[in-house]
């Protein structure tokens, strides 16, 4: 288990950014992609609209919390 965050890169409008989550985030996030036949960039792409002025980490990390709800 890595406690410390790991940075990967999103492609989201066009435009690469990159997002720091724990290595258990990025399982659960690949697991709902699948699941729900999407891609990481598409799925963080709903996510980032949705958003608001939350970061983008926290809205994904808060979006896991809930689909496992």
């Amino acid at each position: 288990m890595s406690a410390r965050p790991v940075k990967r890169s999103l492609t989201l409008k066009g435009h690469r950014t990159s997002v720091s989550l724990e290595d258990e985030f990025w399982a659960a996030f690949r697991e709902i992609a699948a699941a729900r036949e999407q891609g990481l960039n598409e799925l963080a792409a709903e996510i980032d609209a949705a958003r608001g002025d939350v970061g983008l980490a926290s809205a994904i990390r808060v979006f896991i919390l809930r689909s496992y709800r």
